[in-house]
């Protein structure tokens, strides 16, 4: 039996990471963590679960990669992160460490991203602080609807905000990838799937694309 088509996801522009990254107020220990979550989960598609399993004995600072533990038989993989978001991490760290042990505490569990109590994040809050962060940074939507009578039908176009989860980002981070690298069994490897199939909904973003494109290029002998 044939596989129901999966819905295309939703994706960030650049612009709209940008915009979302730059909401964070640094100065605060919560928000310097969130955005060190963030930014590294747009640059290597962790996984909710992976990234709030993070240990920092899985990163590798010197050689700018991090290790995916993937558990019940699988492969780890490797991925590789840039320096900012390196040193976002590394900032994040020192932090940490700090807040810690004004409270007289350690982080027994080693865990990257922790509550300043050095508790393990819980997964639900952190879906609630990317969504509310999203909204803060009021990342919108294009909504075209009828306005007008039916005779009419004129076009308004209005905005709702999008509803960014932690799949956003992911669905962000292999459509950018893809988009770079051009080359599906990277993205796959990146992503840690098991089966390029999954992969391969993320060339239907990519090939909407290349459509406009083409259809311009129809243009070329008119202007």
């Amino acid at each position: 039996m044939a596989k129901r088509g999966r819905k295309i996801p939703e994706v960030l522009t650049i612009e709209e990471q940008k915009t979302f990254l730059d909401v964070f107020n640094t100065r605060y220990p919560t928000q310097l963590r969130n955005k060190a979550m963030i930014r590294l989960m747009l640059t290597t598609g962790l996984r909710l679960s992976e990234v709030i399993n993070l240990k920092w004995q899985h990163i590798n600072f010197r050689a700018g990669k991090l290790k995916v533990v993937e558990g019940k038989g699988r492969k780890d993989r490797i991925l590789w992160v840039g320096d900012q978001t390196l040193n976002l991490l590394s900032n994040w760290r020192e932090k940490q460490i700090k807040k810690l042990e004004e409270k007289e505490k350690k982080n027994q569990s080693g865990l990257v991203f922790t509550s300043l109590t050095g508790n393990q994040l819980n997964p639900v809050n952190v879906r609630k602080m990317i969504y509310n962060y999203a909204e803060k940074a009021e990342i919108q939507e294009e909504v075209t609807k009828h306005y007008r009578d039916k005779v009419g039908k004129e076009l308004e176009e209005t905005y709702q905000e999008k509803k960014v989860s932690p799949h956003t980002l992911r669905h962000t981070y292999a459509t950018d990838l893809l988009r770079e690298c051009h080359n599906l069994e990277k993205v796959r490897k990146a992503l840690g799937h098991t089966d390029i199939s999954t992969t391969q909904i993320y060339t239907h973003l990519v090939d909407e694309e290349l459509e406009e494109d083409m259809k311009a290029l129809d243009n070329k002998f008119d202007s």
